[in-house]
């Protein structure tokens, strides 16, 4: 029995490890991981943090100010506590409250400002989670790209180590010429640079978007989907059109407009007088009678430092205005580079897919032919075959421009293009 047990565990235990490795393969998709960095980013857990805590700042400000109590002891004769208070009038024990009465309106204008603080403040809780959203998405191309670069770097060194070797074996029977063969290897050394320096650029993206996901360093690495060309037909006007609308910059930047037009507001009414009332008692002795005292004061403002809040107020929201023409401005120019390149790209790849790439390979297959069949030197061979992996990379990298400016497009207009 236990032979047998310690067989099923022999025989299935690696199936079980091959699994979880299969399982580890499975490519992740893209929109998984931007809802993970949504949710579990520390950035945008410390934006919605920030309004959350703004929203209570309303029903401070909108609220009375605390009423005053006070007790106030009147002596006659001494210090002591209670002298005189048997033979004077003047002696007494006072009990009184008061209460600050803001004008009008100050109050309710008050808390409208911080309502739209906290509004913009809330915006920018979604122009912090487009940006999240932005980076993982680049770092996840750039996964994709840098992974499918060293497979294919992989591929061609296959191909030229073997070519090296057929080199070596042919100048060994005297044939081919050595410069050939050095010029192979150093090719061949160019190729293992690229795959180190593609490793660091996958190994720093890796480390970068397990940070926005909130991940641990050492969980397992992000596997993406293969880089691949997505389709695109929207028209510029119609993202203009969207970009206005529902750019998260720009809606916040509406918004500020809001708050300084709202604390404009406020500051004109702070120029109105605030009151004043309180209701004293004293107790006098018991001889003499207990005196009752009402009070009522007005409190007017300084026009020097209210006309100044109002002035800066006016400058703060004009600065707003600005800064949304600006932003408006800058997004537009942002959009069309983007769409520009989109197209272009769309062009490239175009060319690549149905001429460059095709007609390079059918260059190097061709004279790969000739030089099995001892009819061509191995140094156009090689010659080919760099060609070849040339317009790959440039193919891959104008890839990833395309998909790249999607993604940007994408945060600027709020659309899901890809």
């Amino acid at each position: 029995m236990k032979f047998n047990l310690f067989l099923c565990a022999f025989f299935f235990a690696p199936c079980g490890v091959l699994s979880a490795q299969h399982a580890a393969a499975i490519p992740t998709p893209l929109p998984t991981l931007v809802a993970e960095a949504v949710a579990n980013n520390s950035d945008v857990a410390t934006a919605d943090d920030n309004w959350k805590a703004l929203a209570h700042v309303a029903e401070q400000v909108k609220a009375l100010p605390g009423p005053t109590f006070t007790f106030e002891s009147s002596n006659v004769g001494s210090p002591k506590p209670f002298a005189g208070f048997s033979n004077s009038e003047f002696a007494y024990i006072g009990l009184g409250a008061s209460q600050d009465l803001p004008y009008k309106g100050k109050l309710k204008l008050r808390a409208e400002t911080a309502n739209r603080a906290t509004e913009t403040e809330k915006a920018g809780v979604a122009v912090v989670r487009s940006s999240v959203a932005e980076q993982v998405k680049l770092l996840y191309l750039q996964i994709s790209y840098s992974t499918g670069a060293i497979a294919y770097l992989d591929r061609i060194d296959s191909v030229l180590q073997s070519l090296i070797e057929d080199g070596v074996s042919r100048y060994s029977a005297g044939q081919g010429s050595q410069s050939a063969i050095l010029r192979a290897q150093l090719e061949r050394t160019q190729i293992l640079r690229q795959d180190t320096m593609h490793k660091q650029t996958l190994g720093q993206a890796q480390a970068r978007i397990k940070q926005l996901l909130h991940r641990r360093q050492d969980s397992l690495d992000i596997v993406p989907e293969p880089l691949a060309a997505s389709p695109f037909a929207k028209d510029i006007d119609e993202l203009q059109g969207e970009l206005r609308e529902q750019n998260p910059r720009l809606q916040k930047d509406t918004l500020a407009i809001e708050k300084q037009n709202a604390q404009i507001a406020s500051a004109k009414r702070d120029g109105k007088p605030d009151f004043n009332v309180g209701y004293r008692f004293d107790v006098t002795g018991s001889d003499y009678r207990n005196r009752y005292v009402a009070t009522a004061s007005i409190q007017l403002p300084n026009r020097s430092r209210v006309a100044g809040e109002i002035a800066q107020a006016a400058e703060q929201a004009n600065r707003a205005r600005h800064e949304l023409d600006s932003e408006v401005q800058q997004t537009l120019a942002d959009l069309q580079a983007d769409y520009v390149a989109v197209s272009r790209t769309t062009e490239l790849l175009s060319q690549f897919t149905q001429g460059l790439l095709p007609q390079a390979e059918a260059v190097f297959h061709s004279e790969q032919t000739a030089y099995q069949s001892n009819k061509l030197d191995l140094a156009p061979v090689l010659s080919s075959l760099v060609d070849v992996l040339e317009l790959e990379n440039d193919y891959q990298q104008t890839l990833f421009d395309h998909e790249a400016a999607l993604v940007r497009i994408e945060t600027l207009t709020g659309e899901t293009l890809r």
